[in-house]
């Protein structure tokens, strides 16, 4: 019998033969092995019986999160492809509703062969409603959301309108819901648009997006933009996250990245920096419970999802930023600041003059941002610094530690053949006036997890001796 892989074929090929597998109730290799045996005239190879409506439920019930995800109409609708694919690798159970309208867009084959589930349209189903089903679905989820949500169906949740099963299992759901706004620039805009958001916002509705950018209508763009699918996986995994938020209550101010130092309208003085560190950082916080304000360089990664975010160029506008976001309870000052900037700026790019630059460029020194807060009246409570070095890590951080009024110092050794700047592990040495700490090599998401562990020590620690 001949064989085939899966993962081999085009894409076109591939879904042709994923709408064939949810529509027999098979898996996409077990349905390209009956369909092989066929061409050869074989009896088929035993396949897993189609799993039946009940079954289907079941596994959606004994899931540990579930995700009922109700898809309007409109063109943003593809975008829940790839949302099912980011859910599932997240181990989260995904039962899909579609308005009709939806199903001009996608269909609901494609989204039963991600899902693994059956897709729900119709309000007056026999087999779904016997049981009012439509209050059960609303029940049975641990998070409804609604993606893309249309300027017609956030009217509906604002105003109590429930004429078909979405809208009808959103009036009946107790549980939290997020919505994913996509519409034309207008639309959004539309003064009957806001208040209708205003109402969502003060009904206890969460929402993310919608972005700015070029839309689907040719020459349209604007926010309307529907969020990216991993965007809102993050979203919905924040939602649902129930872990002990023991920063709660307290404000932190993070810097990340490199600055940009303009020494003309195309050429700058940077570094390296990737800003994994500071983000990560950023992130770990903010599910700790903090309330936290994240100020970034230019960097190519996505902005954490539970920090504000405030983007800069500049040290400069990195320290003006800082300032302004005071007072705090936590500092941690992770960019690496370029510590000089080109004394002056050209207006017009620098030519060379027969084949040559300037002999010189006159540098001038750049604020330092720690030790501007370690002296500021407003001083944060707790204030990190991190001392980027390629020798004598302890030596020179614990002079940053006195000169700058720090009460830590993360010193990490970024030489060259380390890979630190710009790579995903970190080696630090945490000083203080207690002594030093010396961590192993560790990714940076875990970096910032046992830095964020040390921040709710030190005032767990703080408030039994108060």
């Amino acid at each position: 019998m001949p064989s085939i892989t899966v993962r081999n074929l085009d894409e076109d090929t591939k879904q042709a033969l994923r709408e064939r597998a949810a529509r027999n109730g098979r898996s996409m290799e077990e349905e390209a092995r009956l369909m092989l045996a066929a061409t050869e005239g074989q009896s088929p190879p035993p396949l897993t019986a189609k799993p039946s409506t009940t079954e289907h439920e079941d596994a959606f019930s004994k899931a540990d999160n579930r995700i009922l995800l109700i898809i309007g109409g409109g063109i943003a609708a593809y975008k829940c492809l790839e949302l099912i694919r980011h859910l599932k690798k997240k181990e989260m159970a995904v039962r899909v509703i579609m308005t009709r309208a939806a199903q001009e867009f996608i269909t609901p084959l494609s989204l039963e062969a991600l899902s693994h589930d059956k897709v729900l349209t119709n309000l007056f189903e026999r087999e779904a409603e016997h049981d009012i089903g439509h209050i059960r679905l609303s029940r049975e989820a641990d998070l409804v959301v609604v993606a893309p949500a249309t300027a017609d169906l956030m009217a509906k949740m604002a105003n109590g309108l429930a004429d078909d099963l979405a809208s009808t299992c959103l009036m009946a759901s107790d549980k939290p819901i997020l919505v994913v706004p996509a519409m034309n620039p207008a639309m959004w805009a539309h003064p009957a648009t806001r208040r209708n958001v205003k109402t969502l916002e003060g009904d206890g509705i969460h929402f993310v997006g919608p972005n700015s950018g070029e839309m689907a209508e040719s020459g349209e763009a604007g926010v309307g933009r529907m969020a990216e699918p991993l965007e809102i996986a993050n979203a919905i995994t924040g939602l649902l996250d129930s872990s002990p938020k023991p920063l709660a209550g307290r404000r932190a101010i993070v810097t990340s990245g490199p600055t940009h130092e303009p020494i003309d309208p195309v050429r700058y003085i940077a570094n390296r920096s990737s800003g994994k560190q500071g983000h990560a950082i950023a992130e770990a916080l903010g599910r700790a419970g903090a309330e936290v304000i994240l100020v970034s360089g230019p960097v190519n990664i996505p902005d954490p999802k539970h920090a504000e975010i405030i983007h800069v160029q500049t040290a400069r506008e990195m320290q003006k930023m800082v300032e302004t976001a005071l007072p705090a309870d936590i500092a941690v000052m992770v960019a690496a600041v370029a510590d000089w900037r080109s004394a002056e700026t050209a207006d017009e790019k620098m030519k060379k003059q027969d084949g040559k630059g300037p002999d010189s460029l006159a540098l001038t020194e750049n604020p330092d941002i720690l030790k501007g807060l370690g002296h500021h009246h407003n001083r944060p409570q707790l204030l990190i610094g991190f001392a980027a070095e390629t020798e004598k890590l302890e030596e020179h951080g614990r002079a940053k530690l006195k000169r700058k009024k720090a009460d830590w110092i993360l010193a990490n050794d970024v030489s060259a053949e380390n890979g630190v700047m710009g790579g995903d592990n970190n080696t630090i040495r945490l000083l203080s006036n207690k002594g030093v700490e010396a961590w192993p090599t560790m990714d940076k998401t875990e970096v910032a997890e046992r830095l964020v562990e040390r921040i709710v020590a030190h005032f767990e620690t703080e408030t039994v001796e108060t």
